[in-house]
């Protein structure tokens, strides 16, 4: 008797109007599997084989997966396998920061295919807005370059930055991106690529590029732990990016922690102690600085007093941020995730270990606790890429709820 490997999928289902669920519960079955045959997506999503023969012979014709040579099993039929076309659909992410905008473009199954950067201006919108219209147009030429079809099969455009979005703040603070916030963004893209056009913060962002192609690849529950410039958590919920009423779930940068300083009793937020911004105050470095990764790097390399202190600092922050998180969400793993060197990133992991006792502790455990995920400039970039992706593609509830 043939052992049957597990596979990994979503439930479809069988009820009249439907159809757009289950193409995305199929699509979604192949990008996490590679390849499956008929009988495998109909054992695998529960759909019955005359659903799952209608929706490929669809999606075949849509230019979105091919069939590949039968395969013989032991003593029956052939099956025959299918498998995502990389070249049947693309998407194009904007990063926007406080000094730099990064422009990406991925296929369907989430490979970049051309990059590129720019640095903003000053001044906000009124002097950045030209400058990323410009990358992504650039961004556009370059891709319909490698793959003259990418026009036509376009699916949209996902831009992130960071966030709280639509909150009363300080015009004048440093830790808010103000101007950018409060600008008609969206509006502006759309109007100016004639692409759909979504928005998310850089946490939400991140957790999209590890759902598609990093760490979180399969999983249905995880919070990526997001250090940048700021501090954000991306939430994965039963395998959708969960926003939150305002687009603002995770913000907990925001979260008020221990006095800065052992004369004031005022406390701060999180990010002032746990972020690259406040690793650059530590070190007395420009976070404008081309070369501000070499020189993170360098000095993580190093044994400064300065970095060991903030790596203690950050480290027992995050060591209860990670606690808390465990304990509100009940994920499968926390990610460490951000725009951040990996030699950083090594240091700052083993530091929070060992991690404090939690209910995600138990002697079934498969995966880590805490694991690493994209440490790199562009992880941004490449999740707001993987949004319209999953925008377009992967099963979401309301399809079913048809809203």
């Amino acid at each position: 008797m043939n052992d049957i490997k597990p596979i990994r999928a979503k439930s479809g289902t069988n009820q009249e109007g439907t159809s757009a669920h289950n193409r995305r519960v199929m699509i979604d079955a192949l990008r996490m599997n590679g390849q499956l045959s008929r009988a495998d997506l109909a054992r695998a999503t529960t759909l019955t084989k005359q659903t799952v023969s209608n929706i490929i012979e669809e999606l075949e014709r849509d230019g979105l997966v091919v069939s590949l040579a039968a395969v013989r099993k032991g003593r029956g039929q052939p099956s025959t396998p299918y498998r995502l076309v990389p070249e049947g659909a693309f998407a194009i992410g904007l990063q926007i920061d406080r000094h730099v905008t990064r422009a990406i473009a991925v296929d369907l199954t989430g490979a970049e295919l051309v990059r590129g950067e720019a640095n903003l201006p000053a001044g906000g919108p009124a002097n950045g807005v030209k400058t990323i219209l410009d990358l992504i147009e650039a961004t556009r030429r370059k891709l319909a370059a490698v793959a003259p079809q990418s026009e036509r099969r376009l699916v949209g455009l996902g831009a992130a930055m960071p966030g709280p979005f639509g909150v009363d703040a300080d015009p004048d603070d440093p830790w808010m991106m103000t101007a950018w916030q409060n600008y008609p963004l969206l509006e502006t893209l759309a109007t100016g690529t004639g692409l759909d056009v979504a928005l998310q913060n850089d946490a939400a962002a991140a957790a999209t590029a590890e759902r598609m192609v990093g760490a979180a690849h399969g999983l249905d529950q995880v919070i990526c732990l997001y250090l940048g410039y700021g501090l954000g958590a991306g939430l994965i919920l039963n395998g959708e990016l969960y926003r939150g009423a305002h687009g603002n779930a995770g913000e907990i940068g925001m979260i008020l922690s221990q006095p800065l300083g052992a004369a004031s009793e005022r406390r701060a937020p999180l990010e002032h102690r746990a972020s690259i911004a406040s690793l650059c105050k530590v070190l007395g470095l420009d976070p404008a600085d081309p070369d501000l990764y070499r020189h993170i790097d360098e000095a993580a390399a190093g044994t400064g007093a300065a970095m060991a202190g903030w790596l203690a600092n950050t480290a027992f922050e995050l060591r209860y941020a990670v606690q808390l998180l465990e304990n509100i969400f009940d994920p499968q793993m926390v990610i460490l995730c951000g725009g951040m060197p990996a030699g950083l990133a090594r240091r700052l992991i083993e530091a929070i270990h060992p991690l404090l006792p939690s209910i995600a502790e138990r002697r079934t455990r498969t995966l880590p606790r805490l694991q690493l995920g994209f440490t790199d400039p562009w992880a941004v970039a490449i999740g707001a890429a993987a949004e319209p992706i999953s925008r377009t593609f992967d099963p979401r509830f309301s399809a079913i709820l048809k809203r």
